[in-house]
């Protein structure tokens, strides 16, 4: 078992230099992705807090979600 680890360690720390190169292009689909990824998470947690203060009874339910049910679609 020890063999397995230092051996893993070795191949670890022994990499060669990578020639890599990152273009303003993916930089700012990076940036991108991060500014989605903490518009999902807040859009989440608000779709949540509301159905947890609805469930201890400090409010109706008012989600942006449940909106879309109280509204008949046009035929």
């Amino acid at each position: 078992m020890i063999q397995y680890i230092c051996a893993s360690l070795l191949l670890l720390t022994a990499s060669q230099q990578a020639a890599a190169y990152l273009d303003p292009g993916t930089g700012s689909m990076i940036l991108q992705g991060l500014i989605a990824g903490v518009a999902v998470a807040g859009f989440t947690i608000k779709s949540y807090w509301y159905k947890i203060r609805a469930f201890f009874g400090k409010e109706a339910s008012t989600s942006l979600l449940d909106d879309e049910d109280d509204h008949p679609k046009p035929e």
